[in-house]
């Protein structure tokens, strides 16, 4: 184990210098056949492209209240959210937002369908929420959260939730709740 404090660790750019398969410098062009600017390499001929992360999570509901964490780590430390997070290679975008579920409320749910689907270009991300029954109240917040809560429709903590996709999230989820099924949302938030 490394001597560093464990708060040293942070994601890392995404932009590149140097080519992860030689170590050579990359330049950037557009590549024969492509229509954007990319990061390549001129030694070995490796085109390193970027895409969009995946932030995956639940709509957790036990008893028609709605689960939120009260984030323990930047970026919007203290503001209330809906379990999410950066999907991993090799699991599915379900089995992300249960993970993540599991990670950061210790909660144990049944996904339910698929709920918003939220484009964010500013940061190069796509949010994507499943609705989700909560199985037992019991919570056991991970260290990436300082408490995890059920909330009443009423009881929401609306000025200190963490992002806009989780605020809109919540609102189409309290007006479907008053409708005879839940639908599917897919939107833009703007770039700001």
């Amino acid at each position: 184990m490394s001597d560093l404090p464990a708060d040293f660790y942070f994601p890392a750019p995404r932009q590149q210098r140097y080519c992860s398969q030689c170590g050579t410098l990359l330049t950037r062009a557009i590549p024969p056949g492509d229509n954007r600017v990319r990061d390549l390499c001129q030694h070995c001929g490796a085109v390193h492209y970027q895409n969009p992360r995946m932030v995956v999570g639940c709509v957790p509901v036990w008893r028609g209240k709605v689960l939120l964490c009260r984030r323990a780590i930047e970026p919007r430390y203290g503001f209330w959210t809906l379990p999410a997070g950066f999907m991993e290679l090799e699991e599915t975008t379900e089995q992300g937002a249960l993970r993540e579920t599991l990670e950061e409320a210790g909660a144990q749910v049944e996904a339910g369908p698929l709920f918003t689907v939220i484009d964010v270009p500013g940061v190069n991300q796509v949010h994507i929420y499943y609705l989700a029954n909560v199985l037992d109240e019991k919570l056991d917040p991970g260290p990436e959260s300082l408490e995890a809560a059920f909330f009443d429709e009423a009881d929401i903590p609306w000025d200190h939730l963490s992002f806009l996709s989780v605020s809109s999230t919540l609102r189409h989820f309290f007006e479907d709740r008053k409708q005879p099924e839940f639908g599917v949302h897919r939107y833009t938030l703007p770039i700001h």
